[in-house]
């Protein structure tokens, strides 16, 4: 063991670098089970962001499925999500750059399914009674019409659908997750409207399916405006079952045979769904008619369990895992997505009866030695209105360095996006990319956030820009409070909406002392009228109805505040950004520019909400750190592009 040395927080060396972050590494997404082989999604930076289907055959050789060319990446809502399914090695998947959906029988060449038109496909199933796909369609026919949604039918003989699918069920705003019973005679489904979002309301409904693949009676099963539903599912045996939040906790429930609802466990204070930011999302599968296969979310940390159907036994699954999701089971396994605090994420097989735990694929194969890995401490601290907050903190770590006697760490506080969703303890070399060189990491679940029930879900409501800037501020606050970082150097950073939340926490407050963001927002008035459908009404809850309170928005928009802002702020942002349009990020920047504070500008050609080529990750990584090292005046070990910083 080499000696070690003494260096100023922030200049520490380290192996954790931008290329070792974005080489060999890919994204992990969507899985889904066909007979003994295992399919998942892989995203992967050095082929410019493509996802590509990948399948593990029963007898372990793992191949590409999606040629070159092609990109499973569905645009639907333009989180996308459900971009393929499979059934009996046929995949049928939708293509990113014409949107078109594609049928790839075995050893052939995709076949377009739909015309070159307008539309997106996402989440589809498969009638293979009727010879045919299910699928949501979101219609852009019409120039300048909000998009139309609905669930369609589309032949699977490998023609082309010249009308697009026909519509099996329409008229209201958004549809998702249609799911067909096992015996082809009943179509269950999610339905909502603006300026709900799923997980603010939404509604299940089941319908009979004639003969000739017609809707026939439908009804309300489960959901309406203040209920969120989750995962409609069928057993084995036909019985429905789904996640609801009507206790405050999403829990599992189920159609019983008298039509009434019924809870298909004890009520537990957990969490046993996420936020519907994408679709065909999965914490649950049948296993078997008797058994599903479950993850649920305690106080941030998930964990896998057996559920009983018959007698409603929660049994744990013993895993490292505290991050789970698209699980998918079949008899005697289970796979999901799972990461640890000490593994990047992973696409996991579980064998159900000896416990044995393997991973399939990696998102990375690289190895990192334990001595440079912070591993996270759950926090909670007091926040404003006399409750509580909830965050996990990453001191610095370098077996090979250690600070001056008596200096403190800077602290970087990171802000998820959402921000209905959520941050887990899942290793991150992004994150210790930063820790490792000697910067604290402060990662708030903030009020709003997925995880602590419903109640803490909608502390936002109508407090968006101010709940959650109030947890981050009083986050470094308590880690200040208690002397495990330096006040004078607190720094906030985050991409979309957490860029939101950066942005206001850097004008209206004074805690921190620089910041980044990453296309996030700075005028909520022009993201009122310029971005897409899913989104459109959302500030509804958590701002309020616009025009009617086009005071808040004023208020809440860091734009208007300019005069209030004393720090410097380098900013990220693709120019093909269709939810955070890039004069969201040049507004702010010319503020910045005209009072002569600090300021960089970083833009990408090419990238739209959230950056997927190798090269500009990379970029964006260690160009934050460069305008921090800049800012407080320490040396970076790494040699890295400079940026260039206006003001400085």
């Amino acid at each position: 063991m080499g000696e070690v040395k003494v260096a100023p927080y922030g200049s520490w060396e380290s192996p954790i670098t931008s290329d070792l972050i974005v080489s060999a590494t890919v994204g992990l997404g969507q899985t889904a089970l066909d007979g003994g082989d295992t399919y998942w999604i892989e995203l992967r930076p050095s082929e410019g962001g493509r996802n590509c289907i990948v399948r593990r055959a029963a007898d372990g050789s793992v191949s590409d499925i999606t040629p070159a060319g092609f990109n499973a990446r569905t645009r639907v809502h333009e989180y996308g999500g459900g971009d393929f399914v499979v059934r009996e090695g046929t995949v049928y998947f939708s293509n990113f750059a014409d949107q078109r959906l594609y049928e790839q029988r075995p050893g052939e060449a995709p076949r377009p399914l739909t015309p070159e038109k307008s539309y997106r496909y996402s989440d589809c199933v498969v009638d293979a009674r009727r010879g045919r796909l299910l699928a949501v369609r979101e219609d852009h026919t019409v120039e300048g019409r909000e998009a139309v949604n609905a669930v369609v039918a589309l032949r699977a003989d490998g023609s082309v659908n010249e009308d697009g699918g026909a519509v099996i069920v329409g008229g209201n705003d958004f549809y998702s997750s249609p799911r067909l019973s096992p015996d082809g005679r009943r179509l269950a489904w999610l339905t909502w409207n603006h300026p709900n979002m799923p997980w603010d309301g939404c509604e299940l409904w089941v319908g009979e399916l004639n003969d000739d693949g017609t809707l026939g009676e439908s009804s309300l099963v489960a959901g309406g405006e203040e209920e969120s539903v989750f995962q409609p599912e069928w057993s084995p045996e036909g019985v429905l079952y789904f996640v609801s939040d009507r206790s405050n906790w999403w829990n599992i429930y189920r159609v019983a045979a008298d039509g009434t609802i019924e809870r298909a466990h004890e009520e537990r204070e957990a969490e046993f769904a996420t936020p519907q930011w994408l679709f065909a999302m999965s914490t649950y599968s049948f296993e078997s008619a008797e058994r599903i296969v479950c993850a649920y979310n305690e106080r941030g940390t998930w964990r896998l369990a057996r559920l009983g159907t018959r007698d409603g036994r929660l049994e744990p699954i013993e895993t490292p895992y505290t991050e789970i999701s698209y699980v998918r089971a079949a008899p005697g396994r289970v796979v999901f997505r799972g990461g640890s605090p000490t593994e990047r994420l992973a696409v996991v097989e579980v064998d159900l009866a000896s416990g044995r735990v393997s991973a399939l694929k990696r998102a990375s194969e690289v190895a990192l030695d334990e001595g440079y890995i912070s591993t996270p401490r759950a926090v909670e601290f007091p926040t404003e209105g006399g409750v509580t907050a909830h965050a996990f903190f990453y001191a610095p770590r370098n077996k090979d360095f250690k600070a001056p006697e008596g200096e403190r760490p800077p602290l970087l506080v990171k802000c998820h996006g959402g921000p209905t969703a959520a941050t887990t303890t899942t290793l991150r070399l992004e994150t210790q990319y930063w820790t490792s060189r000697g910067v604290a990491v402060l990662d708030v679940n903030y009020g709003g956030s997925t995880g602590y029930g419903r109640e803490y879900r909608q502390r936002l409501n109508g407090q968006w820009g101010v709940v959650d800037v109030d947890d981050c501020v009083n986050g470094a606050k308590y880690l200040v409070g208690r002397g495990e970082v330096d006040g004078a150097r607190c720094v906030i950073t985050g991409g979309s909406a957490g860029g939101y939340t950066t942005l206001n926490a850097l004008t209206f407050r004074d805690t921190f002392k620089a910041g980044a963001s990453h296309f996030g927002i700075s005028d909520l008035t022009v993201f009122v009228g310029d971005t897409h459908k899913f989104e459109s009404r959302y500030l509804d809850r958590l701002i309020g109805p616009y025009p009617e309170r086009a005071d808040l928005y004023f208020e809440r928009s860091s734009i208007n505040f300019t005069d209030r802002l004393s720090c410097p702020v380098i900013f990220f942002q693709g120019l093909e950004d269709k939810v955070v349009p890039p004069n969201q990020a040049e507004l702010m920047v010319e503020a910045l520019r005209r009072k002569r504070l600090p300021v960089a500008y970083v833009a990408f050609e090419g990238e739209q909400h959230g950056f997927r080529r190798a090269e500009n990750i990379k970029r964006a990584l260690d160009g934050e750190l460069y305008f921090y090292s800049r800012v407080f005046g320490f040396e970076m070990a790494d040699k890295v592009e400079p940026v260039e910083i206006e003001n400085l």
